[in-house]
């Protein structure tokens, strides 16, 4: 029941920050959830025995999407790269030099190359794929795409839970996590797969239910269409395939963020990674498909989910 629960009052609030929020709040949000798992993350890795500096890390998970979001508000979205590579990739590639640095400090040497590394990874782990949400949003569909992402990951996770309880009989990584089953595994991709097609054949009529809720304007909140007042709407242009193959990778990456988070609670001999939310554990427990899946997903978009919509003005 407290799992039941609380879905039922995450999902709404989710929804209402993806398509409501400002730009700002919106960044703040994602800001707050990176800080939440960072710190969760940070404890298994002391649990495992290692030493990561808190306050370089928590500086650094907050920096990325402080940073993008500065970015994308003030400069043109088509003109980033140099802007990009000077205020966000630099300060990341100078923070391993000064975690190795500072490693110098530690009582054992052994210590150096482990603490530095276990620090830096909440980077790539949990900051940068959560700010891809940042950065997808700004786009024309980027809120959509969001949530049908974010559904498609539910609903695969939800088919593999319900499946492999009934049927499972093959272990998919019993070192890992001994309740994953390959048949589980199976119906996550073939759930992620039915729901994406179902998401996206029927696109414009959730357009225009969230369009009846408030929610929905065609493009994200503090976007204008260039060439006059009006909203732009947009509607399912691509082929079923791609769909298909757009889910199977964001469902794989999904179930590799469940492995990869249940393999370093295993590692550290903790069952979750906090007690933030009842009936679900912590913050990275919530997220560990999406950090993997984010990524995925936004990847694909840029070489071509984009086909898979038209625009045209409302």
């Amino acid at each position: 029941m407290k799992r039941f629960l609380t879905a039922a009052i995450l999902i709404p609030l989710v929804i209402l920050a993806l398509f409501k929020a400002p730009l700002w709040l919106f960044s703040l949000l994602v800001l707050g959830v990176a800080l939440l798992a960072a710190r969760e993350y940070l404890d298994i890795a002391e649990a495992s025995g290692m030493h990561p500096y808190r306050g370089l890390s928590y500086a650094m998970v907050s920096w990325v999407p402080l940073a993008l979001f500065e970015i994308l508000r003030t400069f043109n979205v088509h003109a980033l790269l140099q802007i990009y590579l000077f205020a966000l990739v630099t300060p990341l590639v100078l923070l391993a030099l000064v975690l190795l640095v500072l490693g110098l400090r530690r009582d054992s040497l052994t210590q150096v190359l482990s603490d530095a590394a276990v620090t830096y990874m909440a980077l790539p782990y949990i900051a940068i794929p959560l700010s891809l949400m940042i950065v997808q949003r700004v786009n024309e569909t980027g809120a959509l795409l969001l949530l049908f992402l974010m559904v498609i990951v539910w609903s695969g996770d939800i088919s593999a839970y319900y499946v492999g309880r009934a049927i499972g009989k093959h272990k998919l990584a019993p070192r890992v996590s001994p309740g994953k089953t390959w048949e589980g595994a199976i119906a996550s991709v073939a759930g992620s797969i039915i729901v994406a097609l179902f998401l996206f054949h029927f696109a414009v009529p959730i357009e225009a239910l969230l369009s009846g809720l408030h929610l929905w304007g065609g493009m994200p909140v503090n976007a204008y269409d260039p060439t006059g007042s009006t909203l732009l709407y947009s509607s399912y242009a691509g082929p079923l395939w791609l769909v298909a193959l757009f889910a199977l990778a964001v469902n794989v990456g999904a179930q590799l963020g469940d492995l990869v988070e249940s393999a370093l609670k295993r590692g550290a001999g903790v069952k979750d990674s906090g007690s933030l939310l009842p009936g679900h554990g912590g913050i990275l427990d919530r997220i560990d498909a999406l950090l993997f899946a984010l990524p995925v997903g936004w990847l694909f978009c840029q070489s071509n989910l984009q086909f898979l919509f038209r625009y045209g003005a409302s």
